[in-house]
């Protein structure tokens, strides 16, 4: 059975959406969703072009609000940025949480949308299979 896994960030847009991707691509027997608690309702262009490069993007991909995805059960809720860790809602199953906060890359050159992809993938990763024990 597979264990699922939230990312939530503020806007839904850049790291919660590059570690959805990585967790769906990179980690088996996990399925991954994410959601923004002030979601932006867009894919960071920058984002998207990584994720296409890496070729692991895919169109299921886009900027979801929290209430898409509340009642959802999750093994484990991963926040990626310090608003989100501080605004996380409590969800109606008894749920894991752990934060892992990287750097917003919006705005900025590609190179640092480069670098908090390889910080998810490196840092982000082994914590989720830490926490989900596999």
């Amino acid at each position: 059975m597979d264990k699922k896994v939230l990312v939530l960030c503020t806007g839904n847009s850049c790291r919660s959406i590059i570690a959805e991707a990585l967790i769906n691509t990179k980690l088996d027997g996990v399925i991954c969703h994410s959601s923004g608690v002030k979601a932006s309702g867009m894919v960071n262009p920058d984002a998207q072009k990584l994720l296409i490069e890496k070729n692991i993007w895919d169109e299921k991909y886009y900027s979801k609000t929290i209430d898409v995805v509340l009642n959802n059960e999750y093994d484990l809720v991963v926040t990626v940025c310090d608003h989100a860790y501080e605004t996380c809602p409590i969800f109606p199953k008894a749920t894991e949480v752990i934060h892992v906060g990287f750097e917003d890359p919006s705005g900025k050159k590609y190179s640092e949308y480069e670098k908090a992809y390889n910080e998810i993938k490196n840092i982000l990763l082994p914590k989720v299979k830490e926490a989900l024990k596999i």
